[in-house]
């Protein structure tokens, strides 16, 4: 993910050159089309940029719609904050303009039409993403009434914001005593947003799979084992949580995997 800041007063996209971070290819205030629910070729999405200055290899291939050179390749498209700071980033694949038009937003900018691919950019994601702007993603359980589609996306954006919103901050050191509420715990998805935010606070991720919790479990990630958890209502959780998962030794409910996965690497799980 990109960390590097750039500037750009009332903008909340920024791409730059997947190949050269020199070359920038501009702002832009809205990327309508960015979190539509991804269609089925593959992951390729029609954007418009809305209020767009392009520049760099983007500006070269505005001059050549409708041909091949309207492919200005692959890039890096950066979500900003109010101070034009990187908030995430996704790499886009194919970006090919096929439409240009003067905007309304300024004198000087164009509202330009795009296909490019992008996987991970979920439907759902956009909310999570301007609570993360305006600075109001900054209370525990605003994921709770999410529908299960949603939460995936909500989990995405932890993940892809993680380095801007923990802001340089270390792991918490080993021994530490974290409380994980399973009172909205009713499935694997919400599981990821309960100890995401008991590690790293509101909208915080500690992994979004299995693959990815035990990774996080190893450091680096806001937590240092060994380390303690206090799972409050563990068991409505329980009962929400046994769908069976096959393992090398056989099924086991998701209930007991965690808890195995977490005191595998280190973490005293105390059920309450």
């Amino acid at each position: 993910m990109r960390t590097a800041e750039r500037g750009g007063a009332g903008q909340k996209y920024a791409l730059t050159s997947d190949e050269e971070d020199a070359d920038f290819w501009g702002f832009a205030h809205e990327a309508e089309g960015l979190f539509a629910p991804l269609p089925h070729d593959q992951g390729i999405r029609r954007v418009q940029l809305a209020g767009c200055l392009p520049q760099g290899g983007l500006l070269k291939s505005l001059g050549h719609v409708g041909s091949r050179r309207a492919t200005a390749g692959n890039a890096w498209f950066d979500l900003l904050d109010g101070d034009g700071a990187t908030m995430g980033s996704y790499f886009v694949g194919e970006v090919t303009v096929i439409d240009a038009k003067p905007s309304a937003r300024g004198a000087g900018l164009v509202d330009l039409t795009l296909t490019l691919w992008c996987e991970n950019a979920l439907a759902g994601a956009e909310r999570a993403w301007d609570l993360i702007r305006a600075g109001h993603l900054d209370r525990t359980g605003m994921w709770h009434e999410l529908a299960p589609e949603d939460r995936h996306a909500w989990l995405s954006v932890a993940l892809w914001s993680r380095e801007y919103q923990r802001q340089g901050r270390r792991d918490a050191p080993a021994g530490k005593v974290f409380t994980l509420d399973g009172r909205h715990i009713v499935d694997e998805d919400s599981f990821y947003c309960a100890i995401g935010e008991a590690v790293n606070g509101p909208g915080g991720y500690f992994g979004w799979n299995l693959d990815a919790l035990n990774d996080c479990l190893r450091g680096g990630w806001g937590a240092t084992t060994p380390f303690t958890v206090h799972w409050d209502s563990s068991a409505e959780s329980r009962a929400r949580l046994a769908a069976r998962v096959p393992t090398a030794d056989g099924d086991v409910s998701l209930f007991d995997l965690l808890l195995e996965i977490m005191e595998e690497r280190g973490v005293s799980v105390v059920l309450r």
